[in-house]
């Protein structure tokens, strides 16, 4: 018989259109990951807010996976930094909606979910394994304010999980750090859609495209980037393009390819035509992007791990990122990109200006690009990974419930 699994990403629903403001990794690493799992024969509900009230409570996608939307009193959009105090009706929601008796693992998503998943570990006594996607202290180190609430919260659920999946190295060391020596964590890597691989005949544009996916958010580094590009304007002969994806739909002028944002758009002066903002994209569509783009610009403030940067290396891209958290260990740094200090502009348009010029260079770092993604960013060889995690600790969950019969 094979496993159930519940996932709980409470503000990540994983059949969003990415982009939006609640619409970016998380969402695309749960629906990924399930349908991995799916793959392999193991069933996954995935837990989230009813945060479209146009979509059903009920929604099926892969062959056996479920997505389960909880309005918990407010059926409708809501900021996850405002859904900590609906965490009691969320849970007991669930527990009216679900048998969680049923399943063999809770593996949660994000520290809010985490808190979730230790509820129902603790009621239920199911194993709990946990992803943070993001974690408080992270931001800390990256100068960005973090709530105490969240910290605690984190340290909690990463000392109480069965298991922790840190998606880098250095996102371990940073939760030994934080929570202490005795969580037990193991690295496994986040995977990318098979729709970003390198094109047959790739489609580079004539003049240097760059491009940006995400939201349009400080920490993302949309200012430093455009700033960057200011500089470039003032400075280079040949200005290169750039192509920002994301935003939500109301946040952008899809007629003018502009921000609506009066200081997103005050920066953008002078160089429209050469700075298009296009809003929220299909897969589909940013492996296009992806694959026209000399190479693919991540210069977030900080990153756990920074799936951009993965899913342009799989498509043979090469990338400009942050030298911050988890993009350290997806981008290796003069083989598959370049990586330069977070919030510094000068950097950041010497980098630009170094492959915009170098179009040997770029192809080089693109081939190895697309060969690093094959061998780690893979969700076949992950999904085996959790699978083996999964069993031990139902076995060990199976074992103790026996001892205590």
């Amino acid at each position: 018989m094979g496993k159930r699994v519940l996932f709980i990403s409470d503000h990540g629903d994983p059949l969003a259109k990415l982009g939006g403001e609640q619409a970016g990794g998380q969402n695309n690493y749960v629906k990924q990951l399930a349908l991995a799992l799916d793959d392999i024969g193991i069933k996954v509900d995935v837990i989230t807010h009813w945060s479209n009230p146009e979509a059903p409570m009920k929604e099926n996608f892969g062959q056996k996976c479920r997505v389960i939307r909880i309005a918990a009193g407010h059926k409708g959009y809501m900021p996850k930094n405002k859904m900590y105090r609906i965490l009691p009706a969320f849970y007991q929601e669930i527990k009216n909606k679900i048998d969680l008796k049923s399943y063999d693992i809770v593996h949660s998503h994000y520290w809010l979910s985490g808190l979730l998943g230790l509820y129902v570990k603790e009621e239920y006594n199911l194993p709990l394994v946990h992803t943070s996607h993001s974690l408080g202290i992270a931001k800390i180190e990256a100068n960005v304010k973090a709530e105490k609430r969240r910290l605690r919260a984190e340290k909690m659920i990463l000392q109480g999980a069965d298991r922790v999946i840190a998606t880098t190295q250095t996102e371990k060391e940073l939760i030994f750090k934080f929570a202490g020596n005795d969580v037990n964590v193991e690295v496994s890597s986040i995977g990318v859609d098979p729709v970003f691989q390198p094109y047959i005949k790739r489609k580079q544009t004539a003049a240097p495209t760059f491009a940006f996916a995400g939201r349009l958010e400080k920490t993302k580094g949309i200012y430093t980037l455009l700033e960057a590009f200011k500089r470039l304007h003032k400075t280079s002969k040949r200005m290169p393009k750039l192509i920002i994806a994301g935003g939500d739909e109301e946040a952008v002028d899809l007629n003018k390819k502009l921000p609506l944002k009066s200081d997103l758009r005050e920066m953008v002066k002078g160089m429209e035509g050469k700075i298009e903002f296009i809003g929220p994209q299909t897969q589909e569509d940013l492996a296009e992007l992806f694959n026209k783009a000399t190479s693919v610009i991540v210069p977030s403030y900080y990153e756990s791990f920074g799936m951009v940067a993965a899913e342009a290396q799989a498509c043979g891209t090469p990338v400009i990122a942050s030298d911050v958290g988890g993009l350290k260990n997806v981008v290796s740094d003069g083989e598959t990109g370049l990586l330069t200090e977070p919030k510094d502009p000068i950097e950041l348009s010497m980098a630009i200006h170094e492959l915009a010029n170098h179009s040997l260079l770029v192809k080089r770092l693109g081939s190895q690009a697309s060969k690093r993604a094959k061998k780690y960013f893979n969700w076949k060889e992950i999904a085996q990974q959790l699978n083996k995690t999964y069993e031990v600790l139902k076995h060990v969950s199976s074992s103790h419930a026996h001892v205590g019969d």
